[in-house]
């Protein structure tokens, strides 16, 4: 951990020095994931040429390479340069909640910098943060990603226990953060979608969540708008009362991801395995799109 930490005090012009140097060792001589990526990347962009998909996989190998590396940087970071570097555009959109001390859901997907986005948001936003994560087995490591996440103040919740802390905190004012597109797990209830031309499965929990505390819902859209710069824009996604058989907020999350994407394609996680079909199989879990 302490060499993690003396790590983070170089300056990010030098930590991308070392990004440079492990995009081309990754993407030219390890070749990390590349069947996977290339395979995501022609099922999602079919109207794309060879010539535009190697160019939204070397990019978003770029922007692989530059989120470690920030991540590490997060140790160090001040609260204001992490301010400067990740812009809300619209912050003010919450406080009409944090004045009437209306609690909030915030939903995110895997857009570079996630990390950052959710740390920023405890300096940037007018009310605390609760973040939503799951333990790595590595123990050293997750002590590593929890030191990170929390560094100004953000309370972490375990997966499985957010039913339980978002009823046990429900009288504390925030904004509980969640990034909730990755794929769901064999127990998960999900629903199931056409997401960038493909059948998808997406956690159903970011509904339940809002049906269960009646919780407005917004979609933390990220933008990058040049290398260490970014903007978020805060999109509205729900807005109580929902009825038990509502579907409105991760329909409408579904489509701020994919309008993301389509915007910039080479900013989400393409090496992440998201379309398994491994969800098929309990069926009895499944929700339809109506």
């Amino acid at each position: 951990m302490l060499f993690i930490r003396l790590f983070a005090w170089l300056p990010l012009r030098a930590l991308y020095m070392m990004a440079d140097f492990f995009f081309v060792i990754g993407f030219y001589i390890v070749k990390y994931r590349r069947k996977m990526i290339r395979r995501n990347l022609a099922k999602a962009f079919p109207e794309k040429n060879q010539k535009e998909l190697a160019y939204i996989e070397k990019i978003f190998f770029k922007n692989l390479c530059d989120y470690a590396f920030e991540t590490i940087k997060l140790l160090n970071l001040s609260a204001k340069e992490l301010k400067d570097r990740m812009r809300f555009t619209n912050p003010s959109i919450l406080q009409s909640y944090a004045n009437k001390q209306q609690s909030v859901i915030l939903l995110s997907s895997h857009q570079f910098n996630w990390e950052w986005l959710l740390v920023s948001g405890v300096v940037s936003l007018p009310m605390k943060i609760d973040f939503v994560y799951q333990a790595v087995q590595n123990k050293f490591f997750d002590k590593v990603m929890l030191a990170i996440r929390s560094r100004f103040g953000s309370y972490p919740i375990e997966r499985y226990q957010v039913a339980r802390e978002i009823v046990k905190r429900k009288d504390i004012v925030r904004a509980t953060a969640i990034v909730a597109d990755q794929y769901p797990g064999h127990n998960d209830k999900y629903y199931s979608t056409t997401f960038l031309n493909q059948e998808t499965a997406f956690f159903f929990g970011s509904q339940q969540m809002a049906t269960l505390m009646q919780y407005p819902v917004f979609y933390a859209s990220v933008k990058k708008v040049k290398r260490g710069y970014y903007e978020i824009t805060l999109l509205p996604c729900g807005e109580p009362p929902y009825s038990k058989e509502d579907l409105s907020v991760i329909k409408t999350y579904v489509k701020g991801i994919e309008a993301s994407i389509q915007q910039q394609p080479a900013n989400w996680l393409w090496s992440h395995n998201r379309w398994k079909q491994r969800h098929l199989e309990k069926p009895h879990l499944e929700v339809k799109e109506s």
